[in-house]
């Protein structure tokens, strides 16, 4: 019988995670050291190790899902080169003016000066022509002008171009003859048009996120290049919405892709999670470089549209993370005042932590768990050996410099590194109106389990759940979702005076968008579904919420009940709304589409419970630190099953990440594999 696999593979700054599963049943996971100076080699690789592992064949693979980092990380690096802006003749100035926003706050930022703009002012060109905010022409497009700048960009080599023009939102002719126009002068430009990438009003925001789409466009479709050289599968790619497309579709939009590991996380946990019954979670993705945390509401991760990379606003729909440095291999460091740092920035994968004995020479939060004790003295099952004497030497230094034990400096940079985690989380929970004492924590990724006890006690949660395979878990949440693609249109209209014929109209146009794109991915008409929402306001403000819309026909009773979700919504947001208050009225902003394919999940069985004795998984002792040094037991994690549960102080080890159980706290089994820390 031919063999169909499924392959997740996310890709980190560390490793690259990999989860295969076979349709006639199994799951099998593995990992490869990333390669960072091309990660389609470390993906090839992945692709190779997991097929030798099962005996297959890459004629076997139905289908390969990835997660990737390359938009974000050429974002974060502000590698962005040969940008060039074609705007409305007189808007050329709509990068410099921007947003009156100052980072954390006016009182630590006294002499904040504007970021450097993302296109100098000497790339960009304004081309004549104008519409107004209904579509309406005002001033027929210059073709003379577009000609020139065309030619312009030409000459000077310029081939990555962002062409946002005036309200394009609201029809995009202007915009589609300027493409032509390029791709007639200007063959070899690679261009996003902000009537493709973002279709809806806000100029300054609109035009960096088609700017930042330009931008990454190069650099994303030459990896999807090498990566179909390398495997010659079906690659489906997964987005920063918490779904999935073709390498092709992504190619054209790959700003959709900024999120994407992250968002794999996210989604994985959500699925392993709600099978124990726990709709509603905190998540925490603990990788080599950062954290990522979100949130999951009744199974699904909360999404906005208000995110950024870097100092790049990027206005797409994405699950709502929040990222902090303070991964495996964040640096710890001694500041100028004498002070205990730890992050944002990284040793990464090369050459790593001190352990690593890969030429490191900074302390990391790794070496400073391998040298309590905390972390076996290898990783992967015992692929990578670390050497925990050299890590021990360069924290001797630093604790030396800090005037404190070696135990103790160990302790502060977890200290510092759990509390970095937990601020995180609490801009996930209480920024949005949510009790973070209300929700258990999922941790997962090679270092989230790490400092799980410990952030349990500062942010009073009421559980942790680690899933099996937590190292794996983001590249099996790949395998999880289903294809999904997102329209948007601005139709700024007060709900006194909507026309429901305006509503019907513009969400089947939506739709109708939606249905082409799943049907080039090749979702026949009745396996594609379709979600609706809508960004709602009231009258003078500046931002909107976003609401779920119900099925069926745009009439009277739905444009009702999307005005009472968003009342709603707005008192759990911010505490008050003005439900049935004339003097301050609803305004409808934007009208949304998700176009959802659905694919066939992973099935996840309960296991029978075992005898409750966990001594059969203990390998035996060695000495770790919490408040002190002692002798602690060790126990391999796939010899527990369910029932079983332990008391710390105690590890608990498997192949891609370690739980430390400290003194006070219980892991248990559930029946899902799930271990349920408590205290």
């Amino acid at each position: 019988m031919a063999r169909r696999l499924r392959i997740g593979i996310d890709t980190g700054g560390t490793f690259t995670d990999v989860v295969a599963q076979d349709e006639h049943g199994g799951l099998v996971t593995t990992k490869t050291p990333s390669t960072p100076a091309d990660p389609a080699e470390g993906f090839a690789n992945g692709v190779a190790k997991v097929l030798g592992l099962l005996g297959a064949r890459p004629a076997d693979i139905a289908a390969l899902s990835h997660g990737t980092t390359v938009a974000t990380n050429r974002l974060l690096e502000d590698r962005i080169d040969d940008l060039g802006f074609i705007t409305t003749e007189g808007f050329e100035s709509v990068l410099e003016i921007a947003r009156q926003s100052v980072p954390d706050g006016y009182g630590n930022s006294y002499f904040w000066v504007k970021p450097p703009r993302i296109v100098p002012a000497h790339r960009v060109r304004g081309v004549g022509g104008r519409l107004d905010h209904t579509g309406a022409e005002i001033r027929p497009f210059d073709e003379g002008a577009a000609v020139a700048a065309a030619r312009w960009f030409r000459d000077r080599g310029v081939r990555a171009i962002g062409v946002c023009l005036l309200h394009s939102y609201a029809d995009p002719s202007h915009e589609l003859a300027m493409r032509d126009v390029l791709r007639r002068e200007h063959p070899d430009a690679v261009v996003s048009l902000s009537c493709e990438v973002l279709r809806e009003y806000r100029e300054y925001e609109r035009s960096v996120t088609t700017l930042v789409d330009a931008a990454v466009k190069p650099a994303m479709n030459g990896y999807l290049a090498r990566i179909t050289e390398r495997v010659a599968s079906r690659l489906l790619v997964m987005k920063s919405n918490g779904g999935v497309l073709s390498a092709e579709e992504v190619a054209g939009q790959p700003i959709t892709t900024v999120l994407s590991g992250p968002a794999a996380g996210a989604l994985g946990a959500a699925f392993v999670v709600a099978r124990s019954g726990h709709g509603s979670v905190v998540t925490l993705d603990g990788g080599g470089t950062s954290t990522d945390v979100a949130v999951v509401l009744d199974g699904e991760p909360t999404l906005t549209t208000e995110g950024s990379i870097g100092r790049h606003p990027v206005k797409i729909p994405m699950i709502d993370i929040v990222t902090v440095g303070a991964g495996g291999g964040s640096v710890a460091w001694r500041s100028p005042e004498g002070a205990l740092k730890v992050g944002p920035r990284s040793a990464g994968a090369d050459p790593g932590p001190l352990c690593y004995g890969r030429g490191g020479t900074e302390v990391t939060v790794t070496d400073a768990h391998a040298v309590l004790g905390r972390i076996p003295p290898h990783l992967l099952g015992g692929e990578v050996p670390l050497d925990v004497a050299a890590a021990r030497r360069g924290l001797e230094t630093l604790a030396g410099d800090l005037g404190l034990p070696v135990e103790r400096a160990a302790a502060g940079i977890l200290e510092i590194s759990a509390w970095n985690q937990a601020n995180a989380i609490r801009q996930i929970t209480v920024k949005r109106g949510l009790d973070v004492r209300d929700y258990p924590l999922v941790a997962f990724g090679g270092s989230g389990p790490l400092l799980a006890c410990r952030l349990l006690d500062v942010l009073g949660l009421p559980a942790a759940l680690v899933p099996e395979n937590p190292g794996n878990l983001s590249a099996f949440g790949l395998l999880t979702v289903d294809a999904r693609n997102d329209h948007v249109r601005t139709r700024v209209v007060r709900d006194a005076e909507l026309d429901p014929a305006l509503l019907a109209s513009v969400y089947a146009d939506l739709e109708g968008e939606a249905a082409a794109t799943l049907a080039r991915e090749g979702f026949a008409e009745d396996r594609r579904r379709f979600a609706r929402s809508a960004d709602l306001r009231y009258h003078g403000q500046a931002f909107e919420v976003r609401v779920a819309a119900p099925a069926g026909p745009p009439d009277e009773g739905f444009r009702a009940q999307v005005v009472r979700r968003f009342h709603d919504a707005h008192e759990a947001l911010y505490g008050y709304c003005y439900r049935d208050d004339p003097r301050h009225p609803v305004e409808w902003v934007n009208l949304r589409v998700s176009g959802i394919g659905p694919i066939e999940r992973p099935r996840l069985t309960a296991r029978p419970a075992g005898d409750g004795d966990p001594s059969r998984a203990r390998t035996g002792t060695r000495g770790v630190y919490f408040d002190a040094w002692a002798e602690t037991p060790v126990y391999r994690r796939e010899k527990l099953a369910p029932g079983d549960a332990i008391e710390g102080p105690a590890v608990i080890e498997e192949f891609g990440s370690t739980l430390p159980l400290h003194p006070g706290f219980t892991a248990a089994l559930d029946p899902y594999g799930n271990l349920v820390v408590t205290r």
